[in-house]
C-alpha cells in the first residue's frame, strides 16, 4: 500500500465536495477498490468514505410502492431487511461473497463498479430499477454501458436505488467457488406489463437482458416457455472456468430454474 489522504464526510454534499479534489475516489465497502489499490491497479491520492452518511443507508418502501435502498447499505442489511418486500432481492444479497463481504460491501459500490460477474447489476436491470445519484435519476436500461462501465460521471455517486416490486421474481446463480461471483446468474421478474430477464457473468459486454426469453415468458410464465429458445455463444466469456458455449447453455438452464422457483 502507499500513502493517501482519507476523508469520511457526514453528508452527501460534503462527500461531493471532497470528491472534487484531484485523483479523489469514493469508497463504499472497499471490497474491490482496496485490493486493487494493494496491487497498484488503482492509485487515488484521496479516498472519500461514504460509510458515514446516514442518509445513504437503509431499506424502506416509498409512497409509490418502490423499494428504496440507500447506496451505502451493506449487502447483509439488504438480505435482512428487504425480504418482507422483495424476497428475490434479499435472497440475492444473502448469497453475495462470504459474511465479511456481505457486511462490508455496499449495493452502491457494487453497481458503481459494475463487475461483469456481480449479482446486483442483474437485479437492477431485471427489475427496471432507477439508480439515483447526487445529480439525477438514471434508468437501469441506460445505466449499464459495458464491462466495468456505467453512466456515472466523474464525482457522481449513487445515493439510492429504487426497485419496482414485481408480482413474482427469482435469482439463480451458478457460483464460481473461489470468488463466489456468478459464473452465470439470471434474474427473472414478472410485472403486470411483462417479464424482464437479466443475465450476469456470461457476456463480454457485461449484464444484459435476454429479450427472446422476456417475450416468451410474458406470454406464458412457465419454465417450458423457453424450451425452444437458445442463446448464441458469440460474445460470451470464455475462460478456465467455462467456455462461451457452456455459459450460453447455463443462461437457459438458470432461466428455467428461476421461473420455476418464482412461479
Amino acid at each position: 500500500m502507499y500513502n493517501f489522504e482519507f476523508e469520511k464526510p457526514g453528508s452527501i454534499a460534503d462527500a461531493v465536495a471532497a470528491l472534487g479534489s484531484e485523483d479523489a475516489m469514493p469508497l463504499g465497502g472497499g471490497q474491490t477498490l482496496i485490493p486493487a489499490m494493494k496491487q497498484r491497479l488503482n492509485a487515488p491520492s484521496k479516498l472519500v468514505s461514504l460509510s458515514g452518511i446516514a442518509e445513504m443507508k437503509g431499506v424502506c418502501v416509498r409512497d409509490d410502492g418502490a423499494l428504496s435502498i440507500g447506496g451505502a447499505t451493506p449487502h447483509a442489511v439488504v438480505a435482512a431487511e428487504a425480504g418482507a418486500h422483495y424476497p428475490a432481492l434479499a435472497g440475492l444479497a444473502s448469497h453475495i461473497g462470504d459474511p465479511a463481504v456481505r457486511n462490508r460491501g455496499t449495493i452502491g459500490g457494487s453497481l458503481a463498479n459494475n463487475d461483469p460477474a456481480a449479482c446486483y447489476p442483474s437485479a437492477a436491470l431485471g427489475s427496471g430499477a432507477t439508480i439515483v445519484t447526487n445529480n439525477r435519476e438514471i434508468a437501469a436500461d441506460d445505466y449499464f454501458q459495458g464491462m466495468f462501465t456505467t453512466a456515472l460521471e466523474e464525482g457522481e455517486i449513487i445515493v439510492e436505488v429504487r426497485f419496482p416490486i414485481p408480482e413474482k421474481a427469482n435469482y439463480q446463480k451458478f457460483v464460481q467457488p473461489a470468488s463466489r461471483f456468478a459464473l452465470t446468474g439470471v434474474f427473472v421478474a414478472k410485472y403486470a406489463d411483462g417479464v424482464r430477464v437479466a443475465v450476469t457473468g456470461a457476456s463480454e459486454e457485461g449484464v444484459f437482458r435476454w429479450s427472446e426469453a422476456e417475450a416468451a415468458l410474458s406470454s406464458d410464465f412457465s419454465a417450458s416457455a423457453v424450451d425452444g429458445l437458445s442463446v448464441s455463444p458469440d460474445g460470451m466469456i470464455g475462460d478456465i472456468h467455462g467456455t462461451p458455449a457452456y455459459r450460453a447453455s447455463l443462461i437457459k438452464t438458470l432461466t428455467k430454474r428461476a421461473v420455476a422457483a418464482a412461479a
